[in-house]
């Protein structure tokens, strides 16, 4: 059997990227195998676990489920990209400070989750914040310290906004 290799090109964490790739590989396999992205992890491969997810289009999906040339033309954020870029630091620090996360497998994905929640801004209740990550299997928190920690950052940046509004 023959395999079919398309070109495709893409913006990956800011940076434009033109590859060959084979048609049937998926876009978490492409990110972590031909580009070195490996913070996005494959777990499932059924697009249960979340541990896959990263943005494109500004949208989460899970890379397992999703071939790397259905991205051709799309803008891809990485959990790599969003980390360097500093826009998830209050976040990281929140999940390392109030013990949400342990063995580190799903936090990529939480952390691309809670991302994208908290980009709505508002507090989010509890509630909605387990809503939100009701996709995003982890096997050892618990999920308790990741709902606090996504909670504190959402109040943080309400307050940081409010105090903001209030000296202008």
């Amino acid at each position: 059997m023959t395999e079919r290799y398309l070109d495709i090109s893409l913006r990956v964490n800011g940076e434009d990227v033109r590859e060959r790739v084979e048609a049937r590989k998926t876009l978490v396999d492409f990110l972590r195998d031909d580009l070195g992205l490996t913070g996005s992890h494959i777990g499932c491969e059924h697009g249960v676990c979340g541990a896959c997810s990263v943005l494109v289009d500004g949208e989460v999906v899970r890379g397992c489920l999703m071939l790397a040339v259905q991205c051709d033309g799309a803008a891809v954020e990485t959990i790599e990209g969003l980390s360097d870029s500093g826009e998830i630091a209050d976040v990281q620090e929140a999940f390392q400070r109030r013990n949400a996360l342990q063995c580190g497998f799903c936090t990529p994905g939480m952390l691309i989750g809670a991302w994208a929640l908290l980009t709505r801004g508002g507090v989010p209740s509890r509630d909605i914040i387990r809503d939100h990550i009701a996709g995003n299997y982890c096997r050892c928190t618990g999920y308790q310290a990741i709902v606090d920690a996504i909670e504190a950052v959402a109040q943080s940046r309400a307050l940081a906004r409010a105090e903001k509004e209030t000296s202008s």
